[in-house]
């Protein structure tokens, strides 16, 4: 449920199951004039009065800011329960039933219990009251497999609390105390932050209540492969265990995201947080709170990214859009007129980006919409109304299940899609869609467009086939493997480190 600091690892959710060391360290500031001034561009006299105009409409402090905010935040502590087997259970796997040891065992009455005894801990976390009657926003991996739920308040009281509805594609839980008193709530912003906004962090982090800590909107739109919907908000501000499931604010005391998750080797924080943003938490929190559970739009259709060779391929101006590989029958998509091989490059008017913005979008929108879609097929533009469905339960656990896999398929800086899903790719082999330009794989003699047929002699036909070989590889020690690859009709091997 709660992830462990791991040796090497990266992106981590950020709850705390004990209390670590911590080191402090100040940070003396400089003055943006200052590094501005020694290297004055053409014209910089309009720019530094802008940048002056900035300047004095910036808080010189956030303590007016905190005094407000702080006692909407809590401290979540989760009593878990995780079964593991006991010395009898393991001891039962050792030795078979009606096997001589098992018969020994039995002989001396010494009992062999087939239930693994269950192994108690705590897990702490982050959250903050978004109404008076006491509903509180929180991370669905913080509650996840909880038996008891208790809720830290600034003032130090303490309240028991029950979980209203969890949505395990987003990260996102509802639970709820419940007082003779109104407690203090925030209001989640309207507005999406820009990059280089100031934002403060209020959470829990180590189990140290009521922690603030400041920083900046680092970047937009992350995916760092932790669900189907991911569309993260990156920020500087120090985040730890601990402080998943808590509010990031702007300096109007809006909450603009809600952490959940950051990139550490070290599993402290580095600098790199990741916030569900406030536009999806409106959108889940919402359904949590009505049904308990959250419904999604759905077309029915398997899609894939539009690469750079696609849109040559078709005749597509630009590598945007989400090009659609299937269609299940009998779906939403299916019955409307959709083909394999349409590129969605619009939903109601609004662009498509890539496979995983459609997916973001028509997940947004509710079951019984109607919904027009703008496609490019055959060279032509053309506009197709579709009524949406409901994403069954299991297919939104198979498009975790899914991301999970792009995730794992991705350890080399690869994502891959079946060359059966590509035009002109052909049946056999895996094309190369997307590479990392910061992953070994980027330092490789490999391009986007590439179709692998084979890893160490051996056919390759699924982006998991091309997973479980290069984990077979690793287990053998291998720093390498040697990949038969056909780029522009001429076959070739190209050697990539795995190490």
């Amino acid at each position: 449920m709660i992830d462990e600091p791991r040796p090497g690892c990266g992106v981590q959710r950020s709850c705390a199951w004990r209390s670590c060391a911590t080191t402090l360290v100040l940070v003396a500031s400089a003055n943006l004039a200052s590094l501005v001034a020694p290297f004055p561009p053409a014209g910089s006299e309009a720019v530094a009065a802008e940048v002056d105009a900035v300047g004095a409409a910036a808080p010189l402090g956030f303590a007016d800011i905190v005094a407000k905010i702080k006692p909407t935040v809590v401290g979540v502590r989760v009593r878990v329960e995780e079964a593991t087997p006991s010395e009898e259970a393991q001891r039962r796997n050792l030795f078979p039933p009606d096997s001589p040891f098992d018969r020994f065992f039995r002989q001396f009455g010494i009992p062999i219990p087939d239930n693994p005894a269950p192994k108690s801990g705590t897990a702490l976390g982050s959250g903050f009251f978004v109404s008076g009657d006491g509903y509180i926003v929180t991370n669905n991996h913080v509650v996840a497999n909880g038996s008891r739920f208790e809720v830290t308040i600034d003032s130090g009281k303490t309240y028991a609390a029950k979980v209203i509805g969890a949505d395990p594609q987003t990260d996102l839980a509802l639970i709820k105390v419940s007082a003779s008193t109104d407690f203090p709530y925030v209001r989640l912003a309207a507005e999406a932050p820009r990059s280089g906004d100031w934002v403060l962090v209020v959470g829990n982090p180590f189990g140290l209540g009521g922690t603030v800590t400041a920083g900046i909107v680092s970047a937009r739109g992350r995916d760092i492969g932790a669900g189907p919907y991911d569309d993260f908000i990156q920020i500087d501000a120090p985040v730890n265990q601990g402080n998943s499931g808590g509010p990031t604010f702007n300096v109007r005391g809006e909450v603009i995201g809600v952490n959940t998750a950051i990139f550490s080797p070290s599993g402290g924080s580095v600098g790199v947080a990741f916030d569900i943003p406030a536009e999806t938490v409106k959108l889940v929190v919402g359904q949590l709170k009505d049904k308990g559970h959250v419904t999604r739009g759905w077309i029915g259709v398997q899609i894939q990214p539009v690469t750079p060779a696609i849109a040559d391929a078709i005749g597509l101006k630009n590598a945007e859009g989400a090009l659609v590989a299937h269609l299940e029958p009998n779906s939403p998509a299916a019955k409307s007129g959709v083909e394999a091989g349409d590129v969605i490059t619009s939903v109601n008017g609004e662009a498509v980006k890539d496979s995983r913005d459609l997916a973001r979008k028509i997940a947004a929108l509710a079951p019984g919409t109607s919904t027009k879609l703008r496609i490019f097929r055959y060279g032509q533009d053309k506009i197709i109304t579709v009524t949406l469905g409901e994403l069954p339960r299991a297919s939104a656990e198979n498009g975790a299940e899914e991301q999970r896999a792009r995730s794992e398929a991705s350890v080399l800086g690869l994502t891959l899609a079946p060359a059966s899903t590509v035009p002109g790719a052909g049946d056999h082999g895996v094309v190369i869609t997307e590479i990392s330009p910061t992953s070994r794989a980027a330092e490789s003699d490999l391009h986007i467009g590439d179709i692998i047929l084979e890893v160490g002699r051996r056919a390759v036909n699924t982006p998991a086939d091309f997973r479980k070989m290069v984990e077979e590889a690793r287990a053998q020690s291998k720093r390498a493997v040697l990949l038969r690859i056909t780029r522009d009709g001429t076959t070739t091997f190209v050697g990539m480190p795995i190490g």
